[in-house]
């Protein structure tokens, strides 16, 4: 699950980047998420200290939309939120379409879902769920190589829609094995940046 800091970098950089809002004011955020201006403060420094946020008296201001997003895409530990997978003997597409309708969809079919096209083929479907009683009762536990990994979410995620906003997808992009997550990863960044 994400910690404070990440939930509030994935904030910045969706209203940054999709919303092209480049201005805060760390109250704001405070007052969005219920905490304290000291964890608001405490998550700035990474991003500030790289000159990827600038901070002014009343606010701060983003400067460098990628390198904020790469500061998220390594300090990101999404093998960790792994709460459950199996082997499915399904194609990807077919996966996808028996996910229950609370699943939030990250990856290749989130990109595939957002934009209408997959930059390369995949057979690996990865979802957020937090109740994964369904899934399990949907695809059983079975032995060899896992095609569906559900995730644990953080309590905010479901605001974002039925998949991960694109600047979480650029950071769960970043942090997978297959080979063709780089394929995946290219074709997001010339389309957010």
């Amino acid at each position: 699950m994400l910690k404070k800091k990440e939930i509030v970098w994935r904030e910045i950089l969706c209203q940054s980047i999709d919303k092209k809002t480049r201005q805060f004011t760390q109250k704001q955020l405070a007052k969005k998420f219920g905490y304290s201006l000291s964890t608001i403060f405490n998550a700035l420094k990474i991003p500030r200290a790289s000159g990827a946020v600038e901070v002014k008296s009343k606010f701060f201001t983003v400067r460098d939309q990628e390198k904020f997003l790469n500061i998220w895409s390594t300090f990101r530990n999404l093998a960790k939120d792994i709460i459950y997978e199996t082997r499915v003997d399904a194609p990807a597409l077919q996966i996808e379409g028996l996910m229950p309708a609370d699943a939030i969809f990250t990856a290749y079919s989130a990109y595939r879902q957002k934009f209408s096209d997959a930059p390369a083929d995949y057979d690996k479907v990865y979802v957020y769920a937090a109740n994964p009683a369904e899934i399990k009762k949907r695809f059983p536990p079975q032995k060899g190589y896992a095609n569906l990994i559900v995730l644990k979410p953080d309590v905010y995620l479901k605001n974002y829609g039925p998949t991960v906003p694109a600047t979480q997808l650029y950071a769960d992009l970043w942090n997978l094995p297959e080979w063709y997550a780089k394929d995946f990863l290219n074709g997001l960044k010339e389309k957010i940046l």
